[in-house]
């Protein structure tokens, strides 16, 4: 969540000259900002709108795009300027805020979608029979409600709230060690590793599933069309497996292990910390792509919002989209 120690506490080296170089780094900013807000409304509007896709899986993907769009509108843009001008700006106010408002849902949301594949793979008669929207909605609204008060309450124990001082041009709340040890494993060790060891499992029972239709098309028909098909379906789903967990750890492993290496250390460069907090904030704007655009049904679904498509008639219930199809 934040760095547990008040060792980067250094003043501020002075704000860039307005050169070409230093604009095109904030439209650059701006142009990122505007992808993570835009994608992961798209897939808020998406999942909101089209009844067919009001799916117990589809809640969670809705969960991790309004986080994610909250991240977009009220981290990034702070996180942004605070890399670019190498200093923070905004004062004590605005720190306390960037700092509660930084409670990261996306790994939690991730963690409840792989657990749902998981049930939905291995269980499919339970999954149908006992899983709903509603009971996931209930689900994602407690995970919301939890996540607020473990922020709330890390930051109030430790004092950033009773007693909160900013560092001349850094904004990286204090945690103490046993804190810092506790957050580490609640926010990231715990959850990925039950992430990874989900997705293996499901990566093992789709890979059997694949065997097994390989197998009966063998016995049924000896097709090479169909068995060349199912072999794709299988590397296909290999792909969107490693891709999903490469990126996602790409994003969280360089902030969380200069959090540890700083435990350890009297100082680590500024410029580190926040550059690998940049790309933890990054996976906000990845999502959208990873978990909705490789979704035939989502693409389909933002192309009609974009091309104003969902103004038409009965439009909720996807006969425009089923048309498409």
């Amino acid at each position: 969540l934040i760095v547990n120690n008040n060792s980067l506490c250094s003043p501020c080296a002075g704000s860039p000259a307005s050169t070409p170089a230093y604009i095109s780094l904030y439209a650059a900013a701006a142009a990122v900002v505007l992808l993570t807000v835009c994608g992961n409304l798209l897939v808020v509007a998406s999942v909101c709108h089209f009844k067919q896709l009001h799916t117990p899986t589809n809640v969670l993907i809705l969960s991790l795009a309004f986080s994610d769009l909250l991240v977009g509108l009220f981290v990034m843009p702070l996180q942004f300027t605070w890399l670019i001008e190498s200093c923070w700006i905004f004062g004590q106010s605005v720190c306390l805020f960037y700092s509660f408002a930084s409670f990261h849902l996306s790994i939690y949301n991730v963690s409840l979608i792989a657990l749902d594949r998981y049930i939905a793979l291995s269980n499919p008669f339970f999954y149908s029979s006992k899983a709903s929207a509603n009971m996931i909605f209930t689900t994602t609204v407690l995970i919301w409600v939890v996540s607020v008060f473990y922020n709330f309450a890390l930051l109030y124990v430790n004092g950033n709230f009773t007693d909160f001082k900013v560092c001349d041009g850094v904004c990286l709340p204090a945690l103490g060690p046993v804190s810092g040890i506790f957050d580490l494993t609640v926010v990231f060790i715990l959850p990925c590793a039950i992430m990874m060891v989900l997705y293996v499992k499901i990566f093992a029972i789709a890979r059997r599933h694949a065997i097994a239709i390989r197998a009966n098309i063998k016995e049924i028909r000896r097709s090479d069309l169909k068995n060349n098909a199912s072999m794709r379906s299988e590397r296909k789903a290999a792909k969107a497996l490693g891709i999903l967990v490469a990126v996602f750890l790409f994003c969280l492993v360089p902030y969380y292990t200069c959090s540890i290496i700083n435990g350890f250390v009297s100082k680590l460069l500024d410029t580190l910390i926040i550059a690998t907090l940049t790309l933890f904030y990054l996976n906000s704007t990845f999502n959208p792509v990873i978990y909705a655009f490789f979704h035939p049904s989502f693409r389909k679904s933002m192309i009609l919002i974009l091309t104003c498509r969902i103004l038409s008639k009965d439009s909720s219930t996807m006969n425009v989209l089923l048309k498409a199809n």
